[in-house]
């Protein structure tokens, strides 16, 4: 399993320099991420399996320090991404070198020159969603997302940080759902909408990256969320269906 996986990691590498890069989200690697999810007739042991194999070809064959994150994790302090990416890759550079529980679970204990880190994990689905504000307040955005993330107390299964958006002169706030039954898309956007209202300011829009489950959606969410408009279908069931032999 993973080998498509590990020709995408082996690509970026030979393509993207991190050292290149610029963007606002935190980040640690040319790939960054790369999460396993049980799906249709996979498990999450099986997909904790297939992370510590690919964990440990990327690590042998490309030299690319690789870190195991949620159900894939072997060490606490660092089963959560947030703390991975904590402080960025210069960071995460210095603590590999000088304390032991950050050497990587995978490849060497260095930071490789172009591709960065890796992380690599098992999760349960998540959703990443983002609400656009009418505003160019960064500070605003930012007391909204700790207002609504669980680590400050908000909502259950909700990681969230303000973003700029600097080329449209405004702000959103940036969330991961890590857990749609617990706080689905609705609720987000609508603690979101609450929260903004405190600061006298409206939504201007909605947009979801990737996929989404079919229990996590409805037909009225597009309207309910002014989500902006998509070129295909938002649900993961629907887009696999088209192909044959599914």
């Amino acid at each position: 399993m993973g080998t498509a996986l590990f020709g995408l990691v082996r690509q970026a590498q030979q393509l993207i320099d991190i050292r290149q890069h610029q963007g606002e989200h935190p980040r640690i690697g040319a790939i960054d991420v790369v999460p396993w999810i049980p799906f249709q007739g996979v498990t999450m042991e099986d997909c904790v399996t297939f992370a510590n194999e690919l964990g440990a070809r990327i690590g042998q064959e490309l030299e690319i320090p690789v870190y195991l994150y949620e159900q894939a994790g072997k060490v606490p302090l660092r089963t959560k991404l947030e703390m991975v990416r904590r402080g960025g890759l210069l960071a995460l550079g210095t603590r590999m070198k000088i304390e032991q529980d950050w050497h990587p679970d995978y490849g060497p204990a260095m930071i490789h020159p172009t591709a960065g880190a890796l992380a690599l994990g098992a999760r349960f689905f998540l959703i990443a969603f983002n609400v656009v504000l009418k505003s160019n307040d960064l500070v605003m955005a930012g007391y909204i997302a700790k207002s609504i993330r669980t680590s400050s107390g908000g909502l259950p299964a909700v990681k969230a940080i303000g973003v700029p958006l600097v080329s449209r002169g405004l702000v959103q706030v940036s969330m991961n759902l890590t857990d749609y039954r617990e706080t689905s898309l609705r609720r987000a956007f609508y603690r979101v909408c609450r929260e903004a209202q405190r600061w006298e300011v409206e939504i201007l829009e909605s947009e979801m990256v990737g996929l989404v489950p079919r229990a996590a959606w409805d037909d009225k969410l597009s309207q309910d969320l002014k989500l902006r408009p998509m070129k295909s279908d938002p649900v993961i069931e629907y887009r696999l269906e088209q192909y044959p032999g599914f």
